[in-house]
């Protein structure tokens, strides 16, 4: 066996140009890395590059051998852990563990504990393994070199097999039948459940002062667009029209409604959707109103939201806010802002009504054409420091934890329980334990995110929310084919290079196996 090239302790990928050497047939060439006190090789031709151990984004619901997702220049790299798929003791890794990049039709990352050399070796020195099949797992070789001195032995890596058997068959784990949850238990949890006197707003400040909307008037909260069409002739409030989901969105500055300085727009600056209920045929009216940022989604008793004052409510502007809630113990105000009474629904209609003739008037009207083809927006969550996101559309609210939920015997371990959530019974479900991370304690940033699965509502427990934004399509790679079943969970992978963000886009369809019937049978329950 002739060594060749040393690969340098960098970040170099090796490099051999020895011509002489690859026009001849019977001579192969490895790159050599050790594990354990192993040596392994895989044929140099199946090596892109070698790295040092990048920060990786852990898959949820993975084998123990997919380390996570990383960025390489630009491309999802799932890395994986050569001790875990061979059952090495595992350790942590240091400054000569490395990841070699091999090619498997997409870049595939393998974690070694060193790189040793590259080596040439005659074909026919090549081995069978069954010399030390009784030892290690062999059907991951494909064969193994013995050194020169005869004392040491190199084993081939199957890399094809290897990343295959290590995914093959690793199903999602089924949703067991929630059909445990008794009618008995349902019923009492419906009925014992106090009724909570108390309202849900979302509060956002402007020029250093809290304002809310009342989540009902909510529709979903926005980036700012980068593109906004004026429409000429509009109060001095009116931003312009933008398209939110194919429909004609005004904005309006709240700012410049209230009198307020205006401000030039940085990306803290949030757009608001409410919606008004139109007084012609059901036909409603949203508008986009600009705060300076969202602040939370508040649950706040009642008995602290108190009417405007007269003696304000008289005063101008006073009369576009509703109510007062007088917060930790006064020190905190937030004004409850009436969408009915701030927005004319005529002038809205009349202004997207000019718009879109406008629109439709004007040739090579490209800033709406841009609009038009506006990314997709997505919640963004949390689970152990890494981040998730789903569709917009796909919540139907975020609440906070309660205190207590009822547990519900014979269910999966991943089913926290069930709340009540305005007189229906919702079952309320673990995501760390769903996703099989570690357990974390309640704490105020939980959230539960309510779902639509099937027909039914499902809640999930997420560390934190904290955003709703636009994610470029362009930054959208679809998940590494390696977890099977599991790919069907996470249907994309968001690479955002410049915030050095790496968001895993979820189907929240799937987060339930249909074929187990889960909700079909849990309706009775949950309908007593």
């Amino acid at each position: 066996m002739t060594y060749m090239t040393k690969i340098p302790a960098g970040d170099a990928s090796p490099a051999v140009d020895d011509t002489a050497t690859r026009e001849r047939g019977d001579l192969c060439q490895f790159v050599i890395f050790h594990s354990a006190g192993e040596m392994f090789a895989v044929p140099l031709e199946q090596v892109k590059e070698i790295i040092r151990v990048p920060d990786v984004v852990r898959m949820p619901l993975s084998p123990p051998a997919l380390m996570g997702l990383a960025n390489l220049r630009g491309t999802v790299l799932p890395v994986l852990d050569l001790r875990h798929l061979f059952g090495l003791p595992p350790v942590l890794a240091d400054d000569a563990s490395r990841v070699v990049v091999l090619d498997h039709g997409h870049p595939v990352g393998l974690m070694v504990d060193r790189v040793a050399n590259v080596v040439t070796v005659d074909r026919e020195r090549l081995e069978p393994v069954t010399q030390i099949k009784a030892t290690i797992d062999t059907d991951l070789l494909t064969g193994m070199i013995k050194e020169e001195d005869g004392r040491g032995i190199v084993m081939v890596l199957d890399v094809s097999r290897s990343i295959g058997r290590t995914f093959a068959g690793h199903e999602l784990p089924r949703l067991a039948d929630v059909q445990g949850i008794p009618a008995a238990i349902a019923e009492t949890v419906a009925d014992a459940a106090e009724t909570v006197d108390e309202d849900q707003l979302v509060s956002f400040e402007v020029n250093g002062q809290e304002y809310a909307f009342p989540i009902g008037e909510v529709q979903e909260v926005v980036q700012l667009p980068s593109a906004i069409t004026h429409v000429p002739g509009t109060p001095g409030h009116v931003l312009g029209v933008t398209t939110l989901r194919n429909r004609l969105l005004p904005l309006v500055s709240l700012r410049t409604m209230f009198g307020l300085p205006v401000e030039r727009f940085t990306e803290a600056n949030k757009v608001v959707v409410v919606s008004l209920p139109g007084e012609r045929g059901g036909d409603s009216v949203s508008v986009g109103v600009v705060m300076d940022k969202v602040k939370a989604v508040l649950r706040v008793d009642r008995a602290l939201v108190q009417p405007v004052p007269a003696a304000l409510a008289s005063q101008g502007g006073c009369g576009d806010i509703r109510a007062i809630c007088r917060l930790e113990d006064g020190r905190r105000l937030v004004s409850v802002l009436s969408a009915d009474a701030m927005f004319d629904l005529d002038e809205l209609r009349a202004i997207r009504g000019d718009a879109d003739a406008s629109h439709h008037g004007a040739e090579g009207d490209d800033a709406m054409a841009d609009v038009a083809n506006e990314d997709a927006q997505y919640v963004i969550f949390r689970l152990m420091g890494e981040e998730y996101g789903v569709p917009v559309e796909a919540v139907q609210e975020i609440v906070r934890v309660p205190d207590q939920l009822t547990h519900v015997p014979g269910t999966p371990d991943f089913v926290e329980g069930v709340i009540n959530l305005r007189g229906t019974v919702l079952p309320v479900i673990d995501q760390r334990r769903r996703f099989g991370l570690e357990e974390a304690a309640r704490s105020d940033r939980q959230r539960i995110m309510v779902f639509t699965i099937h027909g039914q509502h499902v809640g999930f427990i997420v560390d934190s929310v904290s955003e709703v934004g636009r994610i470029p399509e362009a930054s959208i790679s679809a998940a590494p084919d390696l977890s099977g079943a599991r790919a069907r969970v996470v249907r994309g992978v968001a690479n955002l290079t410049a915030q050095n963000r790496m968001i895993q886009l979820l189907d929240v369809d799937c987060l339930i196996d249909p074929a187990t019937d889960v909700l079909d049978a849990a309706q009775p329950a949950l309908a007593a």
